[in-house]
C-alpha cells in the first residue's frame, strides 16, 4: 500500500489470526460492527496528523500524545480506552540500535491506531502473521503482540552486545590497544542509551497489568507479567554489561598506565646512565685553550675508554640499587 497519503496500512481482523487489507475509504466508513480494525499511519504526514485529531474521535490528551514529537514510555487509561507508547530498537540500514524508535498506540474494545516514525520491524513481523494468518484476533492480543515482538527483535541486539563485550575482554587480556578504549566508550553509551529506554518501558509494562478495562482479559495479564519479567532481566543485562564495561576500562586504563611507566622508566634509565657521559663530553668539547690531550695521538681513544668505563659504572650502580 502506498503510504504517501499517511496510511502504512490497515485491516479488519478477522477474529481468526487474519485480517483484510483497507485503505482510507474503508478505514473512514468504519463501523464497530464490523469488526476490530488497526489503524497503522506515519506520524509526520498531514493526512495522518488530520485524521487522529478531526475523524478518529479520540481525547485531546490522546491526540497530543499520539502526534507529539518526542514521547517517553507511558500508559495512560481513558475511559475504555489505553493509550500506551513504547519503543523499539532502530534496525533500519545505518541507524544505531540504541536510537530507538517509538511507536504510539491507541486501544479501545474494536479499534487499534499505530502511529510511528521512522519504519519499525516489529510492527512489519504483526502485519506479516497477519497474512499468514497467526497474527492477533482482537485489540488485547494486539497489545501482547506488539510487546512481544518489540522484545524479540531487541533480545538478538542485547546478545550482540553482550558477546562484543565478551571479546574486548579478551582483547584487554591479550593486548593493550587505545583503539579498545574507543570500542569499550560505544559499547558503554549504548548499554546506557538501551537501559534509558528500557526503564521507563518495564515500568509500563507493570501498569498494564493493572489497568482495568474490560477488553484486557486475565490472559492478556499474564502474558504482560511474563513481558514484564522479561524486560527486567533486560534491564539487569545492561546494567551487567555498563559495569562490566566499567571495570574492563578501569583494567585497560591500569594496563596503558603501567606500560607507559615502565616505558617511561626505561627512557629514565638510559638517560641515568647517559647523564655523566654527556656531561664529560660537553667539559672536553668547550673551545679554550689548556684542553689536556689536544696534542696526543691516543688522547681519542683514552676519551673512548673513559666513557665505556663510565657507562659500565653507571650500569652498575643502578644495578646495585636495584634500580633495575
Amino acid at each position: 500500500m502506498n503510504d504517501d497519503d499517511g496510511l502504512i496500512c490497515a485491516y479488519v481482523l478477522d477474529g481468526k489470526g487474519g485480517g483484510r487489507e483497507v485503505g482510507w475509504p474503508e478505514v473512514r466508513g468504519w463501523k464497530p460492527e464490523v469488526g476490530p480494525v488497526w489503524i497503522h499511519l506515519d506520524r509526520t504526514k498531514t493526512d495522518s496528523e488530520q485524521w487522529v485529531r478531526q475523524e478518529a474521535g479520540l481525547d485531546a490528551v490522546a491526540c497530543e500524545a499520539l502526534l507529539a514529537e518526542e514521547t517517553r514510555p507511558r500508559s495512560l487509561a481513558v475511559g475504555e480506552g489505553l493509550l500506551v507508547i513504547l519503543r523499539g530498537v532502530n534496525l533500519n540500514p545505518g541507524a544505531e540500535p540504541d536510537d530507538m524508535i517509538s511507536i504510539r498506540v491507541w486501544i479501545d474494545q474494536h479499534r487499534i491506531i499505530s502511529l510511528r516514525f521512522p519504519k519499525l520491524r516489529a510492527v512489519d513481523d504483526i502485519r506479516d502473521s497477519l497474512r499468514e494468518g497467526k497474527g492477533p484476533n482482537e485489540p488485547g492480543d494486539f497489545l501482547v503482540e506488539l510487546a512481544t515482538r518489540l522484545l524479540d527483535r531487541m533480545s538478538p541486539v542485547l546478545e550482540n552486545l553482550d558477546d562484543q563485550l565478551d571479546s574486548l575482554e579478551e582483547e584487554v587480556v591479550e593486548a593493550q590497544s587505545y583503539d579498545l578504549r574507543i570500542k569499550l566508550g560505544t559499547l558503554r553509551r549504548q548499554a546506557i542509551a538501551l537501559r534509558r529506554h528500557l526503564a521507563p518501558q518495564r515500568d509500563v509494562m507493570s501498569h498494564l497489568q493493572a489497568e482495568r478495562v474490560a477488553w484486557l482479559t486475565d490472559l492478556h495479564r499474564a502474558r504482560l507479567r511474563e513481558l514484564h519479567d522479561r524486560l527486567i532481566r533486560y534491564v539487569e543485562d545492561l546494567d551487567a554489561a555498563r559495569e562490566r564495561a566499567a571495570v574492563t576500562q578501569e583494567e585497560l586504563a591500569g594496563r596503558l598506565s603501567e606500560q607507559m611507566n615502565k616505558t617511561m622508566y626505561a627512557l629514565s634509565l638510559v638517560a641515568g646512565i647517559f647523564l655523566p657521559l654527556g656531561l664529560l663530553t660537553g667539559l672536553l668539547g668547550i673551545n679554550v685553550g689548556g684542553m689536556p690531550g689536544t696534542n696526543s695521538d691516543i688522547a681519542f681513544t683514552m676519551v673512548c675508554i673513559l666513557l665505556a668505563v663510565l657507562a659500565l659504572f653507571a650500569v652498575w650502580l643502578f644495578r646495585r640499587f636495584r634500580f633495575f
